[in-house]
């Protein structure tokens, strides 16, 4: 699947809008997730899906030194005076094999119908050792087949299998129903961390009444032996080693 900016039409009503919505407190945990599994660090914190870079500051504050990339140059608008950034596809990252200290997912894996591809991106860009923190809405409650509506329960119905694209959605309030998402389920997800050669090393949740969200925090591993990607990958990838960043 070709990837597109679908943000690019939604991008002033997120910066305006939505994210101001839940600008009070940290209800899906991701301030907490970030704090624990990032933690405290120096270095290169590259954000892959940044959008508009509201993460940046807390990445800042962790001792990180913050850069971003996304698809869409609607988001990276707002995000133009938040970090470093640049436009990019994450699944051809335009950055050199082993030269980011730590890189950072936070609620953007849907948007990326590759992220399988994204993930053996992250393992070489990674220097070795270096951690990889992956925020995401929660595989198992949160999708096309998840009911949110009622705040006391979460109705599941049939779909949580079927690996799909869709926009379908208990609400109207949110993103998924405006550019849609991919799903993948839980072992489908973390398979394709293991095939990227990502070793895990701390798992956390977060949200009401079930968990929303779903936090991983893995590294690179150069003992590891990963399954091989596609020609076509491997084809983006040696173009992508051959540049370095730039901001």
């Amino acid at each position: 699947m070709t990837p597109t900016a679908a943000y690019d039409e939604i991008a002033d009503w997120y910066e305006f809008e939505f994210l101001p919505r839940g600008s009070s407190g940290d209800p899906l945990g991701i301030r907490s997730a970030l704090a624990t599994l990032l933690g405290p660090g120096s270095g290169r914190c590259l954000e892959i899906g940044c959008g508009t870079g509201v993460h940046a500051a807390q990445i800042r504050d962790l001792g990180w030194m913050p850069l971003g990339l996304d698809l869409s140059a609607g988001m990276l608008h707002h995000a133009r005076d938040r970090l470093p950034a640049a436009l990019a596809d994450a699944t051809r990252l335009p950055v050199a094999d082993a030269s980011v200290d730590a890189v950072v997912t936070v609620m953007a894996h849907t948007d990326m119908p590759g992220y399988p591809d994204v993930l053996h991106e992250v393992a070489r860009v990674l220097r070795p050792g270096g951690r990889f923190v992956h925020i995401g809405v929660h595989p198992c409650f949160c999708g096309g087949f998840a009911d949110r509506g009622d705040p006391e329960a979460v109705v599941i119905r049939p779909g949580y299998r079927d690996g799909h694209w869709t926009t379908a959605s208990w609400t109207d309030q949110g993103v998924r129903d405006k550019v849609g998402a991919s799903h993948w389920s839980l072992p489908a997800l973390l398979n394709a961390f293991l095939a990227a050669g990502l070793t895990f090393e701390e798992f956390t949740e977060g949200g009401e009444p079930t968990p929303v969200m779903l936090a991983v925090r893995a590294h690179s591993s150069t003992s590891r032996n990963p399954t091989p990607p596609s020609a076509a990958t491997m084809s983006t990838r040696r173009e992508s080693s051959k540049r370095s960043w730039t901001t």
